[in-house]
């Protein structure tokens, strides 16, 4: 929860879920449903040059999904403060 409400405070105004799940590959969405069950949700997505890397979390520990929907769970994605 802690993680989420960071990430809303830091944007003026907050992307739409949907938005964000329309910016996610095919294989990302495929990684996101079957992590649901586990309570893994998304946060958000960042465009990179290598393509859309989608940030998610499971209470306070945050993961990755890239653009081939390989799951990183020691990710690197650094939030703003």
């Amino acid at each position: 929860m802690q993680i989420a409400q960071q990430q809303q405070d830091r944007r003026s105004t907050d992307l739409e879920q949907s938005e964000h799940w329309h910016s996610m590959s095919a294989e990302q969405k495929m990684a996101l449903y079957s992590l649901h069950r586990f309570g893994y949700r998304l946060l958000f997505v960042r465009h990179l040059p290598s393509g859309p890397l989608a940030v998610i979390a499971q209470q306070n520990q945050m993961a990755s999904i890239n653009h081939q929907g390989e799951v990183d769970y020691d990710t690197e994605v650094q939030l703003r403060e």
